[in-house]
């Protein structure tokens, strides 16, 4: 375990601090990274899932079922660097309101790399965000007791960002730093049914293999989600995408 939080560690170093030289290719014209990028280094994987100018940045093992770090925030690129402003972090709650900067380069290969004194992570691009439920989301209305209720945008709050194939969910609270979980994995969507397939999942580590299925359609604009939850309780949610 301790190795594997050492490796975690430097990875994050990595990500936060790192320098290199001008890219090969320009990053996107909207100056939003979109998508999902992936490392595995033996059993310890690292992921990042940009949509809608927002992004959570994850390491775990997935062979041991072990969660051990995720942050995230509002992001952009300016020329070959991807700023940061962190919104949450699970390892260090005073980093919430810092911002983060580091070089985040591509190849001509489709691959990313980020440098630190010349020691690269190159990762590898899963995909370009731009289909199935792509977005950064959070819930904005629930069935209680057989009636609708609004949930306004408040400072704590539940995000679920997705790529075309990877998802993440995260409670944070961005005004005190206080992290209440986070899960996540691939994805699909067709035919009306959304699939989660779970990599890890910081509150229980049991739940690392499972699938859960939920009937789900989008409407107006907004994803319409329901089923039964991880605990086999009735929900129905409707998710739009996140707007401060």
């Amino acid at each position: 375990m301790k190795t594997f939080l050492t490796i975690v560690f430097l990875s994050f170093i990595v990500l936060s601090n790192s320098s290199a030289s001008k890219p090969e290719n320009e990053f996107p014209k909207n100056n939003f990274p979109e998508g999902a990028w992936h490392i595995i280094n033996e059993s310890v994987e690292h992921t990042m899932v940009a949509a809608d100018g927002f992004c959570m940045i994850t390491q775990y093992d997935r062979v041991n079922k072990l969660f051990a770090h995720t942050w995230g925030g509002n992001c952009h690129f300016d020329n070959s660097k991807l700023v940061i402003d962190i919104k949450f972090d699970s390892y260090d709650k005073s980093n919430v309101g810092k911002t983060k900067t580091f070089v985040f380069h591509r190849k001509k290969d489709g691959k990313f790399i980020t440098d630190l004194n010349g020691k690269e992570m190159v990762w590898t691009q899963v995909d370009e965000g731009n289909k199935n439920l792509a977005g950064n989301w959070r819930i904005t209305q629930r069935r209680q007791d057989g009636k609708m209720v609004d949930i306004p945008l408040r400072a704590r709050r539940t995000l679920k960002l997705l790529s075309a194939t990877r998802f993440q969910w995260a409670a944070i609270n961005i005004e005190t730093g206080e992290f209440s979980g986070t899960g996540g994995g691939t994805y699909t969507f067709k035919d009306g049914k959304y699939t989660e397939n779970i990599e890890f999942f910081s509150r229980d580590n049991s739940r690392v293999g499972a699938s859960l299925s939920f009937d789900a359609r989008l409407e107006n604009g907004n994803w319409i989600h329901s089923g039964l939850s991880s605990k086999g309780d009735p929900i129905y949610e409707v998710w739009s995408r996140m707007k401060e």
